[in-house]
């Protein structure tokens, strides 16, 4: 854990603090705004499609400029698309709320990127765990993003205003803090065709088995964890817990999802990827379990600690698999894929999670989160196979 690690996790952990306070707000704010109640979540959804519709243009930036000045563009734009959403609230304009949103996307688009950036900055034989001690750096976004959306809410005299002010200033710090991180030198991928021009083509790296699985995973793990997530707070608040307890639960819930980064990369290592990720599966099935048992507290609360932590074991792995599916000349193009692929399904999964808890309940959209989990098995049990298949014809 160098001191480059280190920094990149802090940046990981206020990358997160943006992103936890925007889900717990975001879809509140759109409530109290937006014309029709099924409209609510129309924020969160402009968060995950700015990021899909952010990939290509972070490739491109990652490619040319490298990966610490791409970075700080991520975060100039995070501090501006902050303001403009604090001023959205002040003037009770809901689709400039979304407009921002989705201009913060490009930034979420950047530190989606962190993870893999930290496997650049060891030896190749400690890449799992450089990986997952990164990620653990969320940890710092549970502690602090709940908390400062449930302090900060209250500090202008418009409620919710002064969150997106302070998250302006945490912009700021991890803008500071991406400075001091030194980075492999980057040298230019010259763009063509074919191996002798900045590697293979896009459609081959994805034709790959395990490209494919590592792809389908990551976007299927993201896609059910956000859309049991952003949905807890608006089912909360028609359960008539407060936003106080939606802030705990989504405390303990990123909790779940990086307190395991200080163990998920070595087990990877002890155990292998597809076990663990297979054991991601199992506890979301677990998560969907308890959330159908009741809609109390504790049950809100063990339910979205356990679908963070299968999010850690299945997100982990899926990148770890995705790092040998590259090489290092095509990672820009093979990253975007991932990230687009794990953005398009957030971006459906927002808006599906807003329009089934507001229209259909808490229930039904549980018993809908079965489908991605069924898929992101089945695709775990695919390659399995395969790969038994290979070595035994080996």
């Amino acid at each position: 854990m160098n001191r480059n690690l280190w920094l990149l996790a802090l940046c990981q952990g206020l990358f997160l603090t943006n992103n936890v306070a925007f889900i717990a707000i975001n879809g509140l704010v759109g409530l109290s705004l937006a014309p029709f109640g099924w409209m609510a979540t129309l924020p969160v959804m402009g968060y995950v499609v700015g990021g899909a519709l952010s990939t290509p243009l972070v490739a491109r930036t990652q490619s040319r400029f490298g990966r610490r000045i791409s970075f700080q563009i991520g975060l100039l734009i995070a501090l501006g698309s902050a303001c403009v959403a604090a001023w959205a609230v002040v003037d009770k304009n809901f689709w400039l709320l979304v407009a921002a949103t989705v201009v913060a996307g490009y930034y979420s688009a950047n530190g989606q990127l962190y993870r893999f950036a930290a496997a650049e900055l060891v030896p190749a034989p400690q890449r799992e765990k450089a990986v997952s001690l990164v990620l653990a750096g969320g940890l710092i976004g549970a502690i602090v993003g709940p908390n400062l959306a449930a302090r900060s809410r209250g500090l202008l005299d418009v409620p919710f205003a002064g969150a997106y002010v302070v998250l302006a200033i945490v912009a700021v710090l991890a803008m500071v803090l991406m400075a001091f991180i030194r980075f492999p030198k980057h040298v230019a991928v010259q763009r063509g065709h074919g191996d002798d021009n900045g590697g293979r083509p896009l459609s081959v790296i994805m034709r790959q088995p395990v490209f494919m699985v590592a792809c389908a995973s990551a976007a299927l793990g993201y896609g059910v964890m956000n859309l049991l997530m952003a949905a807890t707070p608006l089912a909360m608040q028609q359960c008539g817990l407060s936003f106080d307890d939606a802030a705990f639960v989504l405390e303990w819930h990123v909790i779940g999802m990086f307190a395991p980064g200080f163990f998920t990369g070595g087990w990877i290592k002890r155990f292998g990827t597809l076990p663990v990720m297979g054991v991601g599966v199992a506890l979301n099935l677990l998560c969907i379990a308890i959330a159908l048992s009741g809609v109390e507290l504790h049950q809100f609360t063990v339910a979205l600690f356990l679908l963070g932590v299968g999010w850690n074991f299945v997100f982990t792995g899926s990148t770890t698999l995705a790092l040998g599916a590259y090489r290092p000349e095509e990672k820009d193009r093979a990253q975007a894929a991932i990230n687009f692929c794990v953005f398009a399904v957030m971006a459906f999964t927002s808006f599906a999670s807003g329009a089934l808890v507001t229209t259909q309940g808490w229930a039904l959209l549980n018993w809908g989160s079965l489908v991605p989990v069924a898929l992101t098995a089945l695709t775990l049990v695919w390659l399995a196979a395969r790969s038994r298949a290979v070595v035994a014809h080996e």
